[in-house]
């Protein structure tokens, strides 16, 4: 029997895909911030939110 490829089994659940149509303008900046970070759009995005959530819902931060 072959062996299965792909992801090790972790505790931790998958994350979950959201899709949002942006404006041009907006995108293009997200790129600019993802570049000078040297990161991807989709970590400044999720980083965003984090902020976001916490500045509206303080109970919800998360503790580190």
């Amino acid at each position: 029997m072959a062996t299965k490829r792909g992801r090790k089994p972790t505790d931790k659940p998958r994350a979950t895909r959201a899709s949002a149509s942006l404006p041009p303008e907006l995108y293009a900046t997200l790129q600019e911030i993802a570049k000078q970070k040297k990161v991807s759009v989709a970590w400044v995005i999720r980083d965003a939110a984090e902020k976001y959530i916490a500045e509206q819902w303080p109970l919800f931060a998360k503790t580190q």
